[in-house]
């Protein structure tokens, strides 16, 4: 299994969302290294749901139920969107402010590539992030 965090804009597309749709699209990623994670990803895999912009907090766990296919927004090949349901709320919301300040979270993605909306997390740093948001 891998993890994963997938980043949104609330405004445009939030957990509360993902939560009413039940199973949702991932798509419109125009970016060259999050479309290869989103290739990467299998089902069963498991992400945290980052809300960018507005918030900047890991707000929830999802789950990848349908993997890569041709992105529905689009007629260009070269991307893809893959499918997610949510599995739960996080207690507490993990903020990037509270990443950063932590030494023990400088390595991740999320606090050195901020601009990246797909990226991979290791299964430590995952149980890490869902520990602290039970604090």
């Amino acid at each position: 299994m891998n993890y994963w965090i997938l980043k949104s804009e609330p405004d445009v597309y939030s957990y509360e969302d993902l939560v009413k749709q039940k199973i949702g699209t991932w798509d419109g990623v125009r970016n060259y290294t999050a479309r290869n994670n989103l290739k990467k990803m299998e089902v069963g895999d498991l992400a945290f749901f980052y809300h960018s912009n507005i918030g900047k907090e890991i707000v929830g766990v999802i789950k990848i139920v349908k993997e890569a296919f041709q992105d529905p927004s689009t007629e260009d090949h070269r991307w893809v969107a893959i499918e997610v349901s949510p599995l739960e709320k996080l207690k507490r919301p993990v903020t990037l402010r509270e990443l950063k300040e932590n030494p023990a979270m400088q390595h991740l993605e999320l606090v050195k590539y901020t601009r990246l909306s797909v990226m991979s997390i290791d299964k430590t740093d995952f149980d890490y992030i869902l520990k602290i948001s039970q604090a």
